[in-house]
C-alpha cells in the first residue's frame, strides 16, 4: 500500500507552460493548465509502476502563507500569469471530479501539506512518495520508505541518494537553504555560502548553530573559509529565520485519516459533467476504473 502525495500547484504551473495546444472553456476562458493537470492526473491513476492505492493532491491557494508575515521578502503571487491565478479553484474542482482528495492551503504552502501528510500517515503506509522536485522536501525522506519523486525527470531519490546528491542529510536540507538561499521561495541566503561550501560545512555540522563562528575552529576545509565564517558570524540571526522559512510544518489541516486518502476510482457522473463544463470532452473516455 502506497500513499501518493502529490504538488498540484507544481503540475498545475507545469501544464499552464507546457508545449501542448491551448484549451478554453465554452465561455472562452484559458483553462489550458486544469485541463493538462487532469491528464497528468490520469496519467499517475493508470501508471502500473506507481500502483496508487492512497492520493492527496496540495496546492497553494492563495499563493502567500505564513511566511509571507516572518519575512517580507518571502515568495508571492506577484507576477503570476493572470490566466493561471484564475484557474486555482478550477483545478481543485476537477481534482475532486477525479475522486482524489483535495489539500487546499490557505496559511499554509502545498509543501507543508506533503510534508504533514508524510509524518502523519507515514507509519501506516509501506511507502510515501512525494511527487515533487521542489528541494526542501528533501527533509521529508526517511530511508526508502518516504522517498521523493520527480515525474518530469523519472528520478526517485531515497536518503542514499539524497546524501549522495546533496552531501548531507535530510536533517540538515532547511539549513542549506538557510544558508545557500532559494530563489523560487525568495529565500536570500548568506553571502558567498553556495550550494557545495553549505554542503561540505554541513555534512560535519549538521546544523547552522552548531557552525563555530571562528573559522580556525572548524574541522572541515572549505574554501574561502574566512569569508564564510565571517559572514556568518555577521548574519547569524538572518540565517535562522531563513532555516525556519525553510523548515515544512508537520501540523498543517490536513486529512485525519488515511482510509479518507483511499482512492476508488473516478466518479463516473461528476467527471463526465466536468469535462462537459470544460469542454474536455475528449477526456470522457480516459479513466479506466470508475467508483460507480
Amino acid at each position: 500500500m502506497r500513499l501518493h502525495l502529490v504538488d498540484g500547484t507544481f503540475e498545475l504551473f507545469r501544464a499552464h507552460y507546457s508545449k501542448r495546444p491551448g484549451h478554453t472553456d465554452p465561455q472562452g476562458r484559458d483553462v489550458k493548465a486544469t485541463v493538462g493537470f487532469v491528464g497528468s492526473m490520469l496519467n499517475l491513476l493508470e501508471d502500473p509502476d506507481e500502483a496508487v492505492t492512497h492520493i492527496a493532491v496540495a496546492f497553494d491557494n492563495p499563493v502567500e502563507s505564513f511566511r509571507n508575515d516572518m519575512f517580507a521578502g518571502y515568495k508571492t503571487g506577484e507576477g503570476m500569469d493572470p490566466a493561471l491565478v484564475a484557474q486555482l479553484d478550477d483545478v481543485e474542482r476537477a481534482t475532486t471530479a477525479l475522486g482524489i482528495v483535495v489539500w487546499s492551503m490557505e496559511r499554509h504552502e502545498a509543501d507543508d501539506g506533503m510534508a504533514s501528510g508524510a509524518a502523519r500517515f507515514g507509519d501506516q503506509v509501506d511507502q510515501v512518495r512525494i511527487l515533487s522536485p521542489d528541494k526542501d522536501l528533501g527533509q521529508c525522506i526517511r530511508g526508502e520508505h518516504i522517498v521523493q519523486v520527480d515525474r518530469m525527470r523519472g528520478k526517485v531519490t531515497d536518503e542514499k541518494t539524497l546524501r549522495e546528491l546533496r552531501g548531507i542529510g535530510p536533517a540538515s536540507i532547511p539549513d542549506w537553504l538557510g544558508l545557500m538561499g532559494d530563489s523560487a521561495d525568495g529565500i536570500p541566503g548568506i553571502p558567498s555560502w553556495g550550494a557545495k561550501s553549505s554542503s561540505t560545512v554541513l555534512a560535519h555540522y549538521e546544523h547552522i548553530d552548531a557552525i563555530p563562528d571562528d573559522p580556525e575552529d572548524w574541522q572541515v576545509e572549505v574554501r574561502g573559509a574566512k569569508r564564510l565564517a565571517a559572514n556568518l558570524a555577521e548574519q547569524r540571526q538572518q540565517a535562522r529565520l531563513y532555516r525556519d522559512l525553510a523548515t515544512l510544518a508537520i501540523d498543517a489541516p490536513i486529512s485525519k485519516t488515511l482510509a479518507e486518502l483511499e482512492w476508488k476510482g473516478v466518479p463516473q457522473g461528476a467527471f463526465i459533467d466536468w469535462c462537459e463544463e470544460m469542454a474536455a470532452t475528449r477526456l470522457e473516455t480516459r479513466p479506466k476504473r470508475w467508483s460507480g
